[in-house]
């Protein structure tokens, strides 16, 4: 699985790519169809955070999730979250035989 990570309006750290990369490589867990992770770290002039995560998986448009915080970190683990639970709803409805 391929995970990119882009900053918006501001530098990223090696940190934070790092902490992206390695909370983006656990969602393999939920559905194991996943080619790709893009995630887009944007911040706002007043300090908020918004963490736009992309993942393209096989056989199906890509599942979106947007998450916004004041700390960067705790923005990524939130959409992290959002994304598993995404994933892991998409995965139940294939073992169901419904797809959508």
């Amino acid at each position: 699985m391929r995970i990119e990570v882009t900053g918006r309006h501001m530098d990223l750290t090696p940190a934070i790519v790092q902490y992206a990369e390695q909370k983006c490589g656990k969602l393999t867990r939920y559905y194991d169809g996943l080619q790709e992770v893009h995630v887009v770290i944007d911040q706002a002039k007043h300090g908020e955070f918004t963490v736009e995560l992309k993942s393209a998986v096989v056989a199906h448009e890509d599942f979106v999730v947007k998450q916004n915080e004041d700390d960067v970190y705790k923005c990524i683990d939130l959409a992290v979250d959002r994304m598993e639970r995404q994933l892991t709803e998409f995965k139940e409805r294939l073992k169901n035989g419904k797809k959508r």
